[in-house]
C-alpha cells in the first residue's frame, strides 16, 4: 500500500471509531460525567470542608485532576476493548486482515479511536467540573501532552484485552478487578506523602500515580513525583504495549483460526 493509502484507511478506521461512540453519546458521554458529578458533590462538597486541605490547595481542587484523569483513562479502555472484541465476534476483522492493511494501521486506527473518545469525556468532566471548582492551569504542555499519553496507553492496553477476550464477559474482567482498584489507589483522592513509608514504597509500583501525579502538576504545579519520570515510565508503557499488540496482531492470536 502507499503512504496515501495508509493514510486513508487510518482515517477510515479512526471515523468509524468516534462514530461509533458518538452516535451513542448518551450511553458513551453522559454517564461518565453523571459518575464524576457525583464525585464532585460528594467528595468535593460534602466531604471535602471536613477533611480540610490537601498539598496546600482546597481538597476539591486537589481531587479534581484526578478524577478528570480516572474519567479519561476508564473511557479510553473500555472504547478500545468493546469495539475490538465486537469486530472479533462479528467477524469484522476479518475484513481488514484479508486486506493489504498493514497490521499497525490498525493497532493505530482503533487506538485513536480510544484516544478520541478519552478525550471527549475528559473535555466534558472538565466543564462540568468548573462548576464546582476554580480550575487554574499551571503548565499547559504537561496538560495536554500526559492526558494523551495516558490515554494512548489504555487505549493500547484495551486492544489487548480484546484480542485475549473469548466472550463478552472477559472484557470486564480487567477493568473491574485490575483497572478500578489500581485507579482509586493511584493518588486521585489522597496525595501518597499520607501514607507510611513503606505504604509509598508500594504506590511507586502503581502506574496510573504517575499519570495522576503529572496531570495534576498541570493544573496545580504540585508533584510527589519528578514530571520526567513519570514521563519517562509512561513511555516506556506505551512502547511495550505497542509492540506487544503488533506482535499479538501478526500472529493472529485469538483472530486467526
Amino acid at each position: 500500500m502507499t503512504p496515501k493509502q495508509k493514510l486513508v484507511a487510518f482515517k477510515t478506521i479512526l471515523i468509524k471509531e468516534v462514530l461509533r461512540f458518538s452516535r451513542i453519546w448518551v450511553q458513551t458521554i453522559v454517564p461518565p460525567v453523571v459518575t464524576t458529578s457525583l464525585y464532585f458533590v460528594i467528595f468535593g462538597s460534602l466531604i471535602g470542608p471536613r477533611i480540610g486541605d490537601m498539598g496546600g490547595f482546597r481538597y476539591m481542587d486537589y481531587i479534581v485532576p484526578g478524577l478528570i484523569m480516572m474519567a479519561v483513562i476508564t473511557n479510553s479502555y473500555a472504547n478500545v476493548v468493546s469495539s475490538f472484541y465486537g469486530s472479533k465476534f462479528h467477524h469484522h476483522i476479518e475484513e481488514m486482515l484479508v486486506s493489504p492493511l498493514p497490521n499497525y494501521i490498525i493497532v493505530m486506527g482503533f487506538t485513536a479511536g480510544g484516544i478520541a473518545r478519552g478525550m471527549s469525556v475528559g473535555m466534558a468532566v472538565t466543564l462540568v467540573s468548573m462548576a464546582f471548582s476554580d480550575l487554574q492551569v499551571h503548565d499547559l504542555t504537561v496538560l495536554v501532552t500526559i492526558v494523551i499519553l495516558t490515554s494512548t496507553l489504555f487505549s493500547l492496553a484495551g486492544l489487548i484485552n480484546g484480542v485475549f477476550a473469548r466472550s463478552f464477559d472477559d472484557i470486564s474482567i480487567v477493568p473491574t478487578f485490575v483497572l478500578t482498584p489500581l485507579t482509586y489507589l493511584g493518588g486521585v483522592f489522597y496525595t501518597i506523602q499520607m501514607l507510611p513509608a513503606f505504604w509509598q514504597k508500594v504506590s511507586m509500583a502503581n502506574p496510573i500515580l504517575y499519570m495522576v501525579d503529572t496531570f495534576r502538576f498541570g493544573f496545580l504545579g504540585v508533584s510527589d513525583i519528578p514530571v520526567a519520570l513519570s514521563y519517562l515510565i509512561v513511555g516506556g508503557f506505551i512502547l511495550t504495549l505497542y509492540l506487544y499488540a503488533l506482535y499479538l496482531m501478526n500472529v493472529g492470536y485469538g483472530i486467526r483460526k
